[in-house]
């Protein structure tokens, strides 16, 4: 999806106009009167807001300008029903609309099927979520939601999970900075940590066969870190007897590992 480029869906992004609280008040003062020149005004000042949102969906498969366009359609249904006598920042309030506004369209064209029944639980709250938001301008806990739509809180996570959109395991989930954070990197990898414990398990069991000061040598050299010298002082023999020893040691746990 190309985002960097300066026009979408008609409109030059970079001469979006940006404004600044008193006008933002005043302005919400006159589409609270029904003026629609003031929302008009208000919607071109907060479009700034949709093209940051949209962005979070940059390695998504869908048209930038589609989402522009379904995430300005969130920002008017925020407008719609902001409450300024609240002590919250319109952005605050409006973000999570156009999220769950772009997200509902990404579900709505997702190829992968979904039963009815999870598609309805899900929907339901979805919209559950929509109405607290609007009454109370915060997010509900997923307890608030199973008691309002009267649905086990397990089985709306269920069927919201099953509804998600696939996400790309390059899709970067934090930015700090020069520090990014994607979703592969915070996948575990199951395989992997099975295997490495069953060879940490053969790997103790192999240096069982040992006798006491061949596993200590190993454990110095291969756990440690130490050089030969280092632990012909450790345990006051020569460096040739360590090695020696080392070799042998090693020759008898490659026996057990490999045969």
């Amino acid at each position: 999806m190309a985002l960097n480029k300066v026009e979408i869906c008609g409109v030059d992004t970079s001469k979006l106009p940006i404004l600044k609280e008193e006008e933002k008040k005043a302005l919400f003062e006159r589409i609270k009167a029904g003026d629609k020149e003031a929302k008009e005004e208000y919607i071109k000042g907060n479009l700034r807001l949709v093209l940051s949102v949209i962005r979070r969906f940059s390695n998504s498969n869908e048209n930038a300008d589609d989402l522009f366009q379904i995430g300005c359609v969130g920002l008017i249904k925020a407008i719609n029903n902001f409450n300024t006598e609240l002590d919250v920042k319109f952005s605050t309030y409006a973000v999570p609309m156009i999220i769950g506004e772009i997200r509902r369209y990404m579900r709505d064209n997702n190829s992968i099927r979904v039963s009815r029944s999870l598609r309805d639980t899900a929907y339901k709250a979805i919209y559950a979520k929509e109405n607290y938001m609007k009454r109370n301008l915060k997010e509900p806990t997923m307890e608030e939601i199973a008691q309002e739509i009267g649905i086990e809180k397990e089985d709306i996570v269920f069927a919201l999970d099953a509804i998600q959109t696939p996400m790309s395991l390059q899709e970067p989930v934090y930015n700090d900075g020069d520090d990014v954070l994607y979703v592969m990197d915070q996948v575990s990898d199951k395989k992997n940590r099975e295997e490495n414990w069953v060879e940490e398990l053969a790997l103790q069991a192999a240096m069982e066969r040992l006798g006491e000061r061949e596993r200590y040598i190993i454990q110095l050299r291969f756990f440690e870190g130490k050089t030969q010298i280092e632990v012909a002082q450790d345990i006051d023999i020569s460096q040739a007897q360590v090695s020696r020893l080392e070799k042998h040691a090693l020759k008898v746990m490659r026996q057990y590992l490999f045969s």
